[in-house]
This record gives C-alpha cells, sequence and structure tokens, in this order.
C-alpha cells in the first residue's frame, strides 16, 4: 500500500473511531479534548530591525453556539493578555441565535484595535453530513441555515474592528507602520485578492495578509506583493489527528505538515510567516476532536535580527488562560 493510502486508513480508522463513540477515545475526544482550550504563544521576527516588538492575537473558527459557557468564559479572560492587536480569521458562530453568546465573549477586547474576515460559517450554517467526508480534500460544509452575516460584522465593528475583506487597511502600532491586506473566503470562492495586490505602500514596516481558508493561490498571491505575516484559520488543525498530533487533513489545497501553527510559505524567490489557527470549535455535526486541542494564539511580533543573526522562530509554548 502507497504512503498516502495509509494515511488515509489510519485517517479513516482514527475516525471511526471518535464518530462512533465507542469507548474512552471516543468520550475523551468529543467530552474533554474538545473543551481543552489552551493558549499558545509563538515568536516571530518579522518586523525591521531596531523596531518595537507587538502583540498580536489570532482568533479563528470559534464555532459558537448559544450556551457554551465554558467557551465564552475561556474566551473573556484573553482580555488579559493585553494584546495590540486582534485578528479574527472567521467561522465565528454556528447558529442563527449565537451573537449574544459572542458579544459575551468578545466583548472584554473591545477597544483593542483589529480586523476580521468572514469564513463559510459566518454566512451559513453547518448541516448534517457523513463525518468521514471531512477526510476527502476541500469538501464544502452542507449549507442548512442562514447565519445574520451583517449582524455580525456590526458586532465586531462595534469593537472598533475592520472588516478587511478585499481592503487595504493601515495601522500605526506601538511605533509600527503595519498595512492589513484582507481576502475572502476561498473555500466557497469569495476571494478576490486582485482588488487588493499590488506593490507594499511607503513607509510600511509589515504587510499582514488575513484570510480564512490557506488555500495556496491566495497566499502565492499575498507573499508575491510582499506580505511578510499570512494569517488564516479553516483547517480545525485537522480536528482528528495521529497521536503525533500530525494532520490527517487540512480541507483545502494545504499540505497536512502545515495544518496549524507556525511555519513558513515561499513563492518565488518570497517568503512569508504562515500562522494557521487550529481554531477553538467544532461543528455541532462533529463533535470531538482528538490530538488536536482547540486553541488561540499570541503572536509575539520581533524585529528580525541583524545581519549576523538568522531569522529563526523563537520558542512556542502552550498555556492556560
Amino acid at each position: 500500500m502507497t504512503a498516502r493510502g495509509n494515511l488515509v486508513k489510519a485517517a479513516v480508522a482514527s475516525a471511526a473511531i471518535v464518530i462512533g463513540g465507542t469507548g474512552l477515545t471516543g468520550a475523551y475526544a468529543s467530552l474533554i479534548e474538545r473543551q481543552n482550550y489552551r493558549l499558545r504563544r509563538f515568536q516571530v521576527p518579522a518586523l525591521p530591525p531596531g523596531r518595537p516588538g507587538l502583540t498580536l492575537l489570532h482568533l479563528s473558527d470559534l464555532h459558537l453556539m448559544p450556551g457554551q459557557r465554558r467557551k465564552i468564559a475561556w474566551l473573556q479572560r484573553l482580555a488579559g493578555q493585553r494584546p495590540d492587536f486582534v485578528v479574527t480569521t472567521g467561522d465565528l458562530v454556528s447558529h442563527p441565535k449565537a451573537l449574544p453568546a459572542l458579544a459575551r465573549a468578545l466583548g472584554p477586547l473591545a477597544g483593542i484595535p483589529g480586523v476580521f474576515v468572514t469564513g463559510s460559517n459566518d454566512y451559513f450554517g453547518p448541516g448534517p453530513t457523513n463525518p468521514l467526508a471531512y477526510l476527502r480534500e476541500r469538501g464544502i460544509t452542507p449549507r442548512s441555515v442562514t447565519l445574520p452575516t451583517p449582524a455580525l460584522c456590526a458586532l465586531l465593528e462595534s469593537y472598533g474592528w475592520d472588516n478587511a475583506e478585499e481592503k487595504t487597511l493601515t495601522y500605526d502600532l506601538g511605533g509600527n507602520r503595519v498595512e492589513v491586506r484582507g481576502c475572502g473566503d476561498a473555500h466557497i470562492n469569495r476571494d478576490y485578492y486582485n482588488l487588493v495586490a499590488g506593490p507594499v505602500g511607503a513607509g510600511v514596516d509589515l504587510v499582514i495578509g488575513v484570510t480564512h481558508a490557506p488555500y495556496r493561490r491566495v497566499l502565492d498571491a499575498m507573499v508575491a506583493d510582499g506580505c511578510g505575516l499570512i494569517l488564516a484559520g479553516h483547517t480545525h488543525g485537522g480536528q482528528v489527528c495521529l497521536p503525533n498530533g500530525r494532520a490527517l487533513t487540512t480541507n483545502c489545497d494545504l499540505p497536512v505538515e502545515q495544518a496549524s501553527g507556525l511555519s513558513g510559505w515561499r513563492y518565488g524567490t518570497a517568503e512569508a510567516a504562515l500562522h494557521v489557527g487550529a481554531g477553538l470549535g467544532t461543528s455541532p455535526y462533529a463533535p470531538y476532536r482528538l490530538f488536536c486541542p482547540p486553541e488561540a494564539t499570541i503572536l509575539h511580533l520581533t524585529p528580525r535580527p541583524g545581519p549576523s543573526g538568522s531569522d529563526t522562530v523563537g520558542p512556542v509554548r502552550a498555556i492556560g488562560v
């Protein structure tokens, strides 16, 4: 059997254990790990030498439902991290009546500068499906109910966060000139990056690309334009992983090795740091995570070292909130 065949076989076996809900593994995946929220930290040398550092909070794929009190309380405590900037990369709710819960969860972050883009599950709630279908690359979740997208965007904007989809926005953050380029969800063909494509503006210290689904076509275009950091979500980190945390799918054309966390993306001679958030939620029709805890991320943006240094990623650690 080929390596890919072995991987698919392992994927089906792992998913079958969880989905069937049999034994301790199913109980752990659906009752314990799914709510084992963690905050990860990465150090990213993405600023010009000598510039002051920045702290960025990346949230993605909350898939919030009414009544998820534990998730809401955990999210509320993130304000204590005092980030300089907040980026949310979509799929924040999974139910038409989840906006009050989202307001309670993210309200403490109001007033901190930020941006957001939407994902497919900010337009349509997930519908029933065969959970094993998630293992098929680039499968689209069935659309069941329409979600209140305008009200969702208005809520985020009331916090002072800008809708970055197909926009170029510039911020002065702690002495750094930061440009944000946003792109709609490529998973449902709402990506129109060509509307914001072009060279970096004068005097900009860092360009951050923001999108929901990290499809290659979007990443390539952002890197080609000079983005130094790209933030995305969508993958859930694979959601059901092998015991070493290796993802079985990304549900897009991103390599499984980059399903979550910090890595690099190269296009031609240009390269950017890529952070893919594993997300904090699941579909209500697939309420489990295995070897892939739900998470949010703090990115400590630091100056790149001088000519004698090396652009290495700094230490990573998972912490509670």
